[in-house]
């Protein structure tokens, strides 16, 4: 269960990083967003939903960023929409991960994201494959932040740096 939500955390986190680092990729539009992650690794996993502004997704560029844990390998624009490759390090785990991302990012982002994990050295890899959808919901709810995360559960989750 451990490795199934760390295999969920990274390529969400990834996926919003990526989002916020290619120069070429669109913000998303400022309000509510509803994720939903399916794959063999995600199975029966509930929606998350993010209350983000304009500087949200820009957040995410620390993870990607000098001195942050992910950097990006290749970013290419494709007539179906972005292709973006990255490398993290995480203490002794290392991950890889490519994704195909599309949409409109006013309303839908998809992304096909297939990524490496090595817990640590001499551990075999782990492939994950995820296909992330995220659509716009509506204005943020009444005391909710820019950069909140809400799980499943209810739980928010504040995304660090923002106030």
């Amino acid at each position: 269960m451990t490795r199934t939500i760390l295999h969920v955390a990274v390529a969400f986190a990834a996926l919003w990083s990526l989002s916020a680092q290619a120069e070429d990729l669109p913000k998303r539009r400022p309000g509510l967003w509803e994720t939903t992650m399916k794959g063999d690794k995600a199975g029966g996993q509930q929606p998350i939903k993010q209350c983000i502004d304009d500087k949200t997704d820009s957040l995410a560029q620390g993870a990607m960023g000098p001195g942050g844990p992910c950097k990006q390998v290749r970013s290419v624009k494709t007539a179906q929409g972005y292709e973006v490759e990255t490398a993290c390090n995480f203490g002794q785990m290392t991950s890889t991960g490519k994704a195909l991302i599309g949409g409109d990012f006013s309303s839908r982002v998809t992304a096909h994201v297939t990524s490496t994990m090595v817990p640590a050295p001499g551990q075999p890899p782990r492939t994950t494959v995820m296909e992330i959808e995220s659509r716009y919901v509506g204005p943020c709810a009444a005391g909710q932040r820019p950069g909140d995360i809400i799980m499943p559960d209810g739980k928010v989750v504040r995304t660090p740096g923002t106030k």
